[in-house]
């Protein structure tokens, strides 16, 4: 079993025993199961998924990091909500709104885009989590 915490700047969004943990990293998905390699990670915006006896579950996250050691899987994120906490046509706006202010700068390099294609990011992954609900 793995120890799965995932935080934010106002609170512990959940602290539970899971069997299983995928995370969206700055590298592609990553898949943690028990006794995992040490792993610290830039996490980038996305659904957050896990498994526990209880069955599975998804949080959408922003961008920040984890840290997978000793069967713990650290998530310090800015933000994380599940399914329940999301208002689809919110994350709906807002994607369409960082749509919008990326295609006003799309000539733009990519440094200076990168703010822009992390709420893009963000807000795909709030509807993706929210429509399926």
């Amino acid at each position: 079993m793995l120890k799965l915490e995932i935080v934010t700047p106002e609170k512990k969004v959940l602290d539970a025993e899971v069997e299983s943990v995928t995370i969206p990293t700055a590298s592609g998905e990553a898949g943690i199961l028990t006794n995992h390699a040490p792993l610290v990670s830039e996490l980038k915006p996305g659904v957050l998924s896990y498994t526990s006896k209880s069955g599975s579950d998804k949080i959408a996250v922003s961008g920040g990091f984890v840290e997978v050691s000793d069967n713990k899987v650290s998530v310090l994120t800015d933000s994380a909500e599940t399914a329940d906490e999301i208002d689809l046509n919110d994350a709906k706006t807002e994607r369409e709104a960082a749509e919008k202010e990326l295609a006003a700068v799309a000539s733009s390099d990519i440094e200076s885009t990168s703010a822009v294609r992390e709420r893009l990011e963000a807000a795909n992954a709030r509807v993706q989590l929210a429509s399926g609900k």
